[in-house]
């Protein structure tokens, strides 16, 4: 009679040959393999991984939305405060160059500081409910503007609040369906 062996392989053993047949499994934990329309795979690296991740965040978006959104304010009320003069009337005497520069300062910090909160608020809302609701579409657009416009016209009162909901609602599923090419 022959005597058989229970295992063949020591733990050891088994391990050396996983190895060689799987590869070491820690490159792939730490590496996401990219497909591309055009080119090579690539494998991108721990740090890409984390500057992808913070600049996909809620947060990363509404702070970048609040610095374009005063910069379009800042231009926006620049040019507006260039075409209305703010002294009309039979009254009115020369500006000096003085008084201009202030009109224009107060003009464009204020629609700057404005198009910067809209710009916050509606991000900040609209990445909240697509984190929420995990899909990327054009309900998402449609809620932030129900919310946002809500709440920048209730300031004036119920009545204004609703139908600043509808407006801006209105216009960023406007917005969203002409930019996704619908």
């Amino acid at each position: 009679m022959t005597e058989s062996k229970s295992t063949l392989f020591t733990s050891d053993e088994y391990d050396q040959v996983a190895k060689y047949m799987m590869g070491d499994l820690s490159r792939y934990r730490e590496n996401i393999i990219v497909p591309r329309n055009m080119g090579p795979v690539t494998i991108k690296t721990f740090e890409q991984k984390m500057i992808e991740g913070f600049s996909e965040s809620c947060p990363f978006k509404a702070g970048l939305s609040c610095v374009m959104g005063y910069g379009l304010g800042g231009a926006l009320g620049l040019f507006s405060a260039s075409v209305n003069p703010t002294i009309t009337g039979q009254d009115a005497k020369q500006q000096t160059a003085r008084e201009v520069f202030r009109d224009l300062r107060k003009s464009t910090h204020s629609y700057a500081k404005s198009f910067a909160m809209i710009g916050l608020v509606f991000t900040a809302v609209e990445c909240t409910i697509e984190t929420y609701r995990g899909k990327s579409d054009w309900k998402n657009g449609t809620y932030a503007g129900l919310i946002t416009g809500g709440l920048i016209g209730y300031r004036a009162g119920l009545k204004a609040g609703i139908f600043s909901a509808v407006g801006f609602a209105t216009f960023t599923t406007a917005m969203d369906y002409y930019m996704r090419g619908h």
